[in-house]
């Protein structure tokens, strides 16, 4: 984030840009904000490399951005410390190099830079440029964590809620999450309806309090909690029970690529829960999160083929969709693909590789699986 000072500098060329300046007394501004760099001013020289770096007012070169920020960074500026990491971590301007990210990170957190102590603990959490090591990760976090940086109180919080680096908290994990959440961090808001929502979680289940904390991520935006939300209205819990806000929240967190909502949206048309009952509409959205890898919207889609509801008919898409869902271990779709077989729909009849799909099924739980194995079996 930009120093006031700096903010100020680098916005008085854009707002110049923006209101019609002429490009010469722009030009004038960016030449004195060179001249205060070329002298060695700090504050100039990481302007100039943000400037550098997001194209604003000069054409975009990482490059130059890089060694404008070298030089801020030459002499302990911590945003351009910062900022070089960043460089370094993604590969802009420079060779990638994960060594030298965190060298830069290292001396921003020595100086008590909460982005940068948080960039740390995501480096040794993710087990780039150093081992995995999640009790260094939480060390990191909780550094920045304890400066108010949301984005690593969330961190935090997740590492107590799973016991990674740590032993498993519930009590500290919704502590972390709440202090981000009172912050306005949507992940957070998020992940403290999730420990509401379930009953698993160390805390009484509350759907009411799940259902606020999912509509204040949801309404900025939070794609699991436009989903939530949706499943609560869906169902009635927490809040009056209402199709029409279902689908509303479904449709928000689906357009982000959300594969539960999708694959509800696909059921909701299945069913006709508060619009016409249409298969056509319903194999569509299936097909989203199918598409996406979903092994359950595979089977669904698979089974419209195989049945002709909103699809023509078409025993080789079927099969296909359900051998995509079957390698994924879903037993329906198991079982299915051995029907298929065990028929000749879509394939040449094999009693034989009919019964190995049986089996599967049997062992991932579907006793019609084992029931149509034992037949071929005695055969």
């Amino acid at each position: 984030m930009k120093s006031l000072k700096k903010t100020f500098i680098y916005r008085l060329i854009v707002l110049g840009l923006s209101f019609g300046l002429t490009v010469s007394a722009v030009a004038a501004n960016l030449t004195s904000i060179k001249k205060l760099a070329e002298l060695g001013e700090a504050t100039a020289q990481v302007t100039l490399g943000d400037m550098y770096s997001e194209g604003e007012g000069v054409r975009q070169d990482y490059t130059k951005a890089r060694e404008w920020y070298q030089k801020a960074a030459n002499q302990g500026d911590i945003e351009a410390q910062v900022n070089l990491g960043l460089m370094y971590f993604n590969g802009e301007g420079v060779r990638q190099d994960y060594i030298k990210a965190r060298e830069w990170y290292l001396k921003a957190a020595a100086q008590g830079n909460a982005e940068a102590q948080f960039k740390i603990g995501y480096m040794y959490y993710k087990g780039e440029g150093v081992l995995q090591d999640y009790a260094e990760a939480i060390k990191w976090y909780r550094k920045a964590a304890q400066q108010g940086d949301a984005i690593s109180q969330t961190s935090v919080g997740s590492m107590y809620h799973e016991g990674k680096g740590v032993p498993q908290s519930y009590t500290e994990a919704i502590k972390w999450y709440r202090k981000a959440a009172e912050q306005g961090h949507a992940s957070a808001q998020g992940w403290l309806g999730y420990m509401y929502h379930f009953d698993d979680n160390g805390t009484p289940q509350d759907y009411a309090e799940a259902a606020r904390w999912y509509r204040k991520a949801a309404e900025q935006g939070d794609e699991l909690s436009q989903s939530s939300l949706g499943s609560l209205y869906l169902k009635g819990k927490g809040v009056p029970q209402s199709y029409t806000e279902a689908i509303k929240w479904y449709r928000k967190a689906a357009a982000q690529g959300n594969i539960l909502a999708q694959y509800n949206i696909g059921h909701i048309y299945v069913h006709g829960y508060g619009v016409p009952q249409n298969y056509a509409e319903a194999a569509k959205w299936f097909r989203q999160a199918a598409e996406q890898g979903a092994d359950k919207a595979q089977y669904d889609l698979a089974h419209m083929y195989h049945h002709g509801k909103g699809l023509r008919q078409d025993y080789t898409k079927a099969r296909d969709w359900y051998l995509k869902s079957a390698k994924q271990g879903n037993a329906t779709s198991q079982l299915n693909l051995g029907y298929m077989y065990d028929e000749g729909q879509g394939v040449l009849q094999n009693e034989t590789i009919a019964k190995e799909w049986y089996g599967k099924s049997c062992d991932n739980g579907n006793q019609k699986g084992c029931d149509y194995y034992k037949i071929l079996n005695q055969k």
